[in-house]
């Protein structure tokens, strides 16, 4: 299913005209209420700034008055809200130096910010927050020219002096920017960024693989409002989760931590980028439990049920006003390793967990058949995907056995379960996130598997927030292992995860060190022709094989189900929300919530 992008040159509507007011950081400014519009019934609702942050007490004001400058588009598709509901929240927020969720970074990319390019239907760069771009002769030069007339949500221009800010921050180590290596071939010194005037920034770097598409999925954030911010105080900061200020089709309105997200409409969204969007309001919603979710969709409570279990699809696909998606995703779920345990530490344990757990089973009974086993975490629609490893490690008890005894796991104890001469017990636990039902069936199918063999597993469930900061926390790594999703960008590069210089960074989950696959994890990112790269993208998916940082299970469908009122939402590979701009409800529909 492909998606259709906003247009850049559409003229459906007429850019509203902002009334005279004063600007943020004037002597008279006025505290305006943001203007919270209701289903289509006309009501409004103001903002609350009792008990906020001093920080947010300042800019919501701003905000609040740059919407209220405005006038709202009118035509026969603008109203109404839409509301989605999923099982996590949206950790970390609008903070896109510090989050590691799919979630935030897709409402950051679509929703409340914007990167400099974005991809089109067919998958290629085109310029969103950038008007343009250009490399010199050599490579070694990336210039962005952006736009004009793009502005924060408080009124303030958005410009290189942004760009670069973000850019600065992403490669400063006290940030913790969770994908750094997305800049290892960029030049990190002071020299590496120059900001040529309000419109153009100069990026130096290593010519590579793929330059671009890092700007892809980097939101740029603002500079007026974090500049002052030490790196290492981001992740702490109001404006993630509090007060974010973005420059997106939407603006933030509130947020209520573990329950809701709720936005609406920026009338000041540039017809050059899409205009605003439909909506007047946007709600995300967070319910932790998926019989729940799914009871909302089918009584009409939500719109959009994101990722619903595969046990769900047929109630979905009965009930009248509900339609089933299905499409390819980027994703592999999978058991992350934690090989700094005594347990896990012998790569030979980690293939005997993968061929003692029954994938086969695991994907027919949780799936039933919206997805394909994984051994590696480059996936199929990939161009370096390599299907000559779709047969390895396959489900062998025997052999696992086998290689728990070669790794010195041979004594069986009474109970069943083997140890070391040292006396230590092959037992682990393996965690998920709360109220997701098909990870803790993952785990208790494996807990039941790995007992054959002589593995004591036990399941764990913890709060989607507290998992991640559990296992991103380089003081903590409170895990054996964990059952985990993982969204790989289009440019697959595994640097973050697998090699042995991250294992102190966020995503060095596994701390796994392979100098193999150092080497090929560092060239793979130089070679820019595909032919050339291809046989070392074969040689690297082979040594994760050996090396088993996680058990791969499987490469699944994403699924969705969607009220029928809810118009015009294009589901593929890049993600659900990419064109929520679009999104639409007949007026008619409106007055059903």
């Amino acid at each position: 299913m492909t998606m259709t992008p906003a247009s850049l040159s559409s003229s459906r509507w007429t850019l509203p005209r902002p009334r005279a007011l004063s600007r943020p950081g004037s002597a008279a400014f006025l505290v305006l209420p943001l203007m919270v519009a209701g289903c289509g019934d006309g009501t409004s609702g103001e903002r609350s700034l009792r008990g906020m942050p001093e920080f947010c007490q300042e800019v919501l004001p701003a905000v609040d008055a740059w919407v209220a400058g405005f006038d709202q588009p009118t035509g026969e598709r603008y109203g109404g809200m839409a509301v989605v509901g999923a099982i996590g929240e949206i950790a970390d927020g609008m903070n896109g130096l510090v989050s590691s969720d799919y979630s935030a970074n897709q409402h950051q990319l679509f929703v409340n910010l914007m990167s400099l390019i974005r991809l089109n239907t067919d998958f290629e760069p085109e310029p969103y927050l950038a008007e343009s771009w250009a490399f010199n002769d050599e490579g070694t030069e990336l210039t962005f020219r952006l736009r004009e007339g793009i502005h924060w949500h408080d009124g303030t221009p958005t410009t290189a002096r942004d760009v670069a800010f973000t850019y600065r921050r992403a490669v400063d180590p006290a940030t913790a920017f969770p994908n750094s290596a997305f800049w290892t071939n960029y030049d990190r010194s002071p020299q590496g960024v120059e900001v040529l005037d309000d419109y153009t920034v100069r990026f130096r770097l290593q010519p590579h693989a793929e330059p671009l598409d890092p700007w892809r999925s980097t939101p740029i954030l603002p500079e007026h409002l974090l500049g002052d911010v030490p790196p290492s105080e981001l992740r702490q900061h109001p404006y993630g989760t509090r007060c974010p200020v973005g420059n997106g089709p939407f603006v933030f309105a509130e947020h209520r931590q573990d329950e809701s997200w709720t936005f609406v409409r920026n009338p000041g969204f540039p017809e050059s980028v899409g205009g605003p969007p439909y909506l007047d309001r946007y709600v995300y919603r967070v319910v932790p439990e998926q019989t729940t979710l799914l009871t909302e969709l089918l009584t009409e409570n939500l719109d959009y049920y994101v990722a619903p279990g595969p046990d769900q699809v047929p109630q979905i696909q009965a009930a009248d006003r509900i339609e089933f998606r299905d499409f390819v995703f980027r994703q592999y779920v999978f058991v992350g390793w934690n090989s700094r345990r005594p347990q896990l530490e012998d790569a030979r344990v980690r293939r005997a967990l993968t061929v003692g757990t029954n994938r086969d089973e695991i994907i027919e009974a949780l799936l039933r058949g919206y997805g394909t086993v994984a051994n590696a975490g480059v996936p199929p629609f990939h161009y370096a995907y390599y299907e000559g490893i779709a047969d390895s490690l396959r489900y062998d008890p025997a052999e696992a056995r086998r290689l728990l005894d070669e790794a010195g796991w041979s004594e069986i104890g009474s109970d069943g379960i083997r140890s070391r001469a040292d006396g230590t017990r092959m037992e682990i636990s393996i965690k998920y996130n709360q109220g997701n039902q098909q990870r803790q069936d993952m785990a208790e199918i494996m807990q039941s598997q790995l007992r054959e063999i002589g593995v004591a597993v036990r399941p764990q469930v913890v709060e989607w927030a507290t998992l991640l900061n559990q296992i991103n926390s380089v003081d903590q790594r409170d895990f054996d292992g964990v059952v985990m999703g993982w969204v790989t960008e289009f440019k697959v590069d595994d640097r973050d995860l697998f090699h042995s210089s991250k294992v102190d960074t966020p995503y060095g989950w596994s701390g796994t060190r392979n100098p193999r696959l150092d080497m090929l994890l560092d060239t793979l990112q130089l070679i820019t022709d595909r032919s050339e790269a291809l046989p070392l993208w074969h040689e690297y998916q082979y040594e994760i094989l050996a090396e088993q940082p996680y058990t791969f299970l499987f490469y699944p469908q994403r699924l969705a189900g969607l009220n029928v009122r809810l118009r015009d939402v294009e589901l593929d590979v890049r993600g659900e929300w990419v064109n929520i701009h679009e999104w639409w409800i007949p007026a008619e529909e409106r007055g059903r919530r």
